[in-house]
């Protein structure tokens, strides 16, 4: 269990500095004097008023609209209102004092200086700047009034719960400076915005100047952050890309998709007593389950054409890609003996000849009946149950790339299928583990490897992997399968895992970008 500490006081930086910190964008401030090391105290945030140049020429253009927005969410908190006057009666007289009110400032996280380095000239300030928030005009014009710059690398941890104080009316002047808290604050290390390895990385890399690795997806990030708070999906897109620059370490945790919803009516809207419940026709019922099934086959990767929906004599779904495949629809209690001869008889009348070269499908809900099952072999229909179809969903909405339908086409045999759908998903399931599992190989290996301990993106063999994998997993994988493994893993397109290319598939190596999150 963590050691509890106690924090009495706070270093006061620019509200879009302690963002950048926040974020895991950056892990270095400056002060106005010499930290210690192990040093502890909160990060108060201020105004960027008091600083040398416009916020124009202080900040990266790249970060600059999330420095506006940090300005303008603390400004909006009204920190120092205007005196006013109230009045004191006191032996008759009437006294009219000036008082002064003061809106409170929210603090939430706190800082552990693991080095404070002393900058002058001779540093190379452009490489700095790249691996900063700052524009290199700022240690330029620090270093015209002042012979060095105190630059403190901290480790950054969230509160547990945010930390009200009432503003000083002469707060800006203690920019770089410490203050006093009101109150001590009673803190742990486990909330770190970084974890070690992290951390440590981007310590490494600030002492060492070396230059930022992937300047163009930073660019990126920060176009992308301001849609963050009204498209999911850019919001996604903007962790994986934290993630893997190294400003975030958390495991990525997808949240539900209020637009995927539906997704739990399936199996619903197939049972047509719960539609009676609420004064639907059959008829409609049947109308509403065909269409979140053509709704579900779409989002599985089926092109749905348009032409048939169904109605009085009409197919109720036919998809031509990737493969031809007829589908009838049957809402209800229980799926009818004449479903087989119906969908034979109106699949025939639409699509003729290319009906038999057609993969064919029945989805209702219950147990079909022995006659039915019968019907269904002779006939080379498949039958699922809705239930069975809302699964599949499931799956893809949690894990979007892994249905391969020409797969799943090897599981649609005639008869009740649902065992083998089931089959289906539970090798998908074992398959994206395996993945999983790798990519925490690596990532165990990059953890264990002291002697590349500071290295910016220690990075392993092929054999190293298997060795680590084999160690504590069965069936054991030879070299060749794991670098199959490996190189789909370390593509741009999943960018799980780095790669650095070898003269031969087999002198190729491997580094950890992100983890593969498996429920």
């Amino acid at each position: 269990m963590s050691e509890s500490i106690l924090i009495y006081n706070a270093l006061c930086l620019p509200a879009p500095d302690i963002e950048a910190l926040t974020q895991g964008r950056t892990i270095a401030a400056m002060s106005r004097k010499l930290l210690n090391t192990g040093q502890k105290f909160a990060l108060y945030p201020l105004d960027y008023s008091a600083t040398i140049l416009s916020i124009e020429q202080y900040y990266h253009a790249s970060f600059l609209p999330i420095a506006q927005s940090a300005l303008t969410q603390f400004n909006s908190q009204g920190i120092l209102l205007q005196p006013k006057q109230i009045s004191l009666l006191k032996n008759d007289e009437q006294l009219q004092l000036p008082l002064l009110s003061y809106e409170t400032v929210s603090i939430k996280t706190w800082a552990k200086c693991e080095r404070c380095q002393i900058l002058d000239p001779t540093e190379n300030l452009d490489i700095l700047s790249q691996l900063t928030i700052w524009k290199t005009e700022v240690f330029e014009a620090v270093l015209q009034k002042k012979p060095h710059i105190f630059l403190a690398y901290l480790r950054v941890y969230h509160l547990p719960q945010l930390c009200e104080v009432v503003a000083n009316p002469n707060i800006q002047e203690k920019l770089g400076k410490f203050v006093s808290l009101p109150n001590s604050l009673t803190v742990s290390e486990t909330r770190p915005v970084l974890n070690d390895r992290t951390f440590a990385q981007r310590k490494h890399q600030l002492e060492k100047l070396e230059p930022s690795l992937h300047p163009e997806l930073e660019e990126l990030q920060s176009a992308i952050a301001s849609l963050t708070i009204s498209q999911p999906a850019a919001k996604q897109l903007d962790d994986d890309i934290k993630v893997f620059l190294g400003w975030s370490s958390d495991k990525l945790i997808k949240q539900p998709d209020p637009n995927l919803a539906w997704i739990n009516d399936i199996a619903k809207l197939g049972d047509r007593s719960i539609e009676q419940d609420e004064g639907k026709s059959n008829y409609q019922a049947g109308t509403d389950f065909e269409i979140i099934a053509r709704r579900s086959l779409d989002f599985l990767g089926f092109k749905v054409e348009e032409n048939y929906k169904g109605g009085a004599g009409g197919l109720d779904l036919f998809c031509s890609q990737p493969y031809p495949l007829v589908c009838e629809c049957k809402a209800g209690k229980s799926i009818p003996d004449r479903a087989v001869e119906e969908l034979d008889r109106i699949g025939k009348r639409h699509l003729k000849e290319n009906y038999l070269q057609a993969m064919r499908l029945i989805i209702g809900p219950g147990q079909p009946t022995k006659n039915l099952k019968e019907s269904a072999q002779i006939s080379k229909i498949s039958i699922i149950n809705v239930m069975t179809l809302q699964k599949l969903v499931e799956f893809k909405a949690k894990y979007p790339g892994a249905i391969n339908l020409v797969e799943l086409q090897q599981y649609l045999e005639p008869g009740q299928i649902d065992y083998r759908i089931n089959e289906y998903i539970d090798k998908a399931e074992r398959d994206i583990k395996l993945r999983s599992q790798i990519i925490t190989a690596v990532k165990e290996l990059s953890e264990q490897d002291n002697e590349n301990a500071k290295a910016t993106h220690p990075s392993f063999t092929v054999t190293e992997i298997r060795v680590h994998y084999n160690a504590t997993h069965n069936p054991r994988l030879n070299d060749e399968v794991v670098h199959d493994l490996l190189i789909e893993l370390s593509s741009p397109l999943t960018g799980y895992l780095g790669r650095i290319k070898g003269s031969n598939w087999n002198s190729d190596r491997f580094y950890f970008l992100r983890d593969l999150p498996i429920n």
